[in-house]
């Protein structure tokens, strides 16, 4: 075995490092550990800005922290026993793991996974430490991927084998937010053709929501925002009707159960306000109208609805990463972008250095991109 002739040693590499809530990344250099058993270290190629960054960036999380989630890279080196990929391999990373062997994985149900599910600590699944340190002190992981930096290590279910063929500056997208719209349109609400949608929050993911109901051939998509400049960008993803709900004299639901002749057959929630949930809910139809909820709330956490809006038949399911199976799914979504079946380009409106990363939130904060992907140094 190569891996136990060849021990990997520590790398000390650039990273952008988070200390503080809602401060400016730090560009400085961290020691990055060797991989442990069933981990790889990755030099991150592409890693693309999400807004989940943004709002765990704002918290008041655990510092210093290393942030970034949605990215594309090659394995450097791998720790003892992993079988399952070797050096030169090109990778996706996940936010949430797929270990394939837990009750959730087994079920055939479900995505999530009750070994290498969302990791909200800062640590590695595996032992609760960190593989990021400077000066010895150790900096903080976020979802167990932490992008943000030359160089990482994952758990080898938080990672996905890609062809070498799929270029990675574009698919980076499909590790978080392009997938988790298209998911929520395929399999959790499963949109049926001649369908009415209605998608809150035009941003990545509610635009994915809008291409995957087109795909699934949907005969009307509304999308909901109140930035007026998202209206030209959203018709290119699908959407066939654009309000902006500063612009009308009622409710939004009023709006909407107006013209879809009492509500849509699919409501999205992609903004993370859980009053928009609420919303959302009574814009869908009565009977089988189906709300989905995809935005993370960066306050008040709870959801309030009247039980009349279950009672007349609607329901309310989450998703997260729109139900994909990472690791047994995402290289169907990359072989599908390949055969030019789903858009990524189109969502990518800035490119920008690594050294410019707070460029990048600059711009999602102010609503003037969608997706920013991040070049490393080659």
């Amino acid at each position: 075995m190569s891996s136990s002739i060849k021990q990997p040693n520590v790398i000390t590499c650039k990273a952008a490092v988070a200390w503080g809530a809602g401060e400016a990344l730090v560009m400085q250099e961290v020691e990055v550990s060797p991989p442990h058993p069933q981990e790889i270290r990755i030099k991150v190629v592409t890693t693309s800005l999400c807004r989940s960054d943004i709002s765990a960036l704002d918290s008041h999380a655990i510092f210093p922290r290393i942030f970034g989630h949605e990215a594309s890279g090659i394995v450097e080196s791998i720790g003892e026993g992993v079988t399952e990929f070797q050096e030169g391999d090109h990778v996706l990373t996940v936010f949430t793991g797929e270990c394939k062997t837990c009750r959730q994985c087994m079920s055939g149900k479900s995505n999530m996974c009750q070994v290498l599910g969302l990791e909200r600590r800062g640590v590695m699944h595996s032992d609760q430490g960190t593989r990021f340190s400077i000066n010895g002190k150790p900096v903080y992981h976020y979802c167990a991927v932490s992008s943000f930096s030359e160089y990482t290590v994952v758990h080898t279910g938080c990672a996905v084998k890609v062809s070498s063929a799929a270029p990675l500056e574009k698919i980076c997208l499909l590790s978080c937010g392009l997938a988790a719209g298209l998911g929520a349109a395929w399999n959790v609400a499963d949109i049926s053709k001649g369908s009415t949608v209605v998608i809150f929050g035009l941003g990545t993911v509610g635009l994915s929501v809008a291409q995957g109901a087109r795909i699934r051939g949907a005969s009307q998509i509304i999308g909901v925002d109140t930035n007026p400049e998202k209206c030209d960008k959203a018709k290119d993803f699908g959407i066939t009707e654009f309000i902006n709900p500063n612009d009308c004299n009622e409710p939004i639901q009023q709006v909407i159960k107006r013209i879809t002749d009492g509500g849509a057959d699919y409501s999205f929630e992609c903004i993370g306000d859980t009053g928009m949930i609420t919303t959302a809910l009574q814009s869908c139809c009565d009977g089988w109208g189906l709300t989905v909820t995809l935005g993370v709330p960066k306050v008040k956490p709870e959801v309030s609805a009247h039980y009349g809006l279950f009672l007349s038949g609607r329901t309310l399911k989450g998703s997260l990463f729109g139900g994909w199976k990472p690791k047994s799914d995402l290289p169907s979504l990359v072989d599908m972008y390949m055969n030019k079946e789903i858009q990524i380009d189109e969502f990518i409106t800035h490119n920008l250095p690594f050294e410019e990363i707070n460029k990048a939130f600059e711009l999602m904060r102010e609503g003037k991109c969608l997706r920013c992907v991040i070049h490393m140094p080659k």
